[in-house]
């Protein structure tokens, strides 16, 4: 039997918050692939990936620095970015992506989000 799940990437270096969110998507039936770095998302290739949720705030590679380097490669995947850091927050290069959250967000906000950015990305694929 073939899946058809969408795959959802989430790069964090919170385990805990990989984790929930892993748990969150994974409810929703979406497939969900967690990274404590850009570096193992990225050595790991983002063919099969349908969209990206990123802290913006990690060591090494930041999110910013991870969704430009994803959109050279992938220009029409799906980033979202995350953050529980109110200052970047507020920069006008965290609202230049697919979806912006800060934390703690909305659950079904995220997910709606995802959703619709899923749907739209399925649009572009068939036009």
């Amino acid at each position: 039997m073939s899946s058809t799940r969408n795959t959802i990437a989430v790069v964090d270096d919170d385990p805990r918050l990989l984790e929930s969110l892993a748990d969150l998507l994974e409810s929703a039936g979406y497939e969900a692939r967690t990274f404590s770095s850009a570096g193992t998302l990225l050595a790991g290739g983002l063919l099969d990936l349908d969209l990206l949720i990123t802290d913006i705030g990690m060591p090494g590679t930041d999110g910013f620095e991870l969704r430009d380097l994803v959109m050279k490669e992938r220009p029409g995947l799906p980033v979202f970015l995350i953050t529980g850091r109110h200052e970047i927050a507020n920069q006008d290069r965290a609202r230049d992506s697919s979806g912006f959250f800060r934390k703690p967000f909305d659950a079904q906000r995220l997910l709606a989000a995802v959703a619709e950015a899923l749907r739209n990305q399925e649009g572009e694929d068939e036009a």
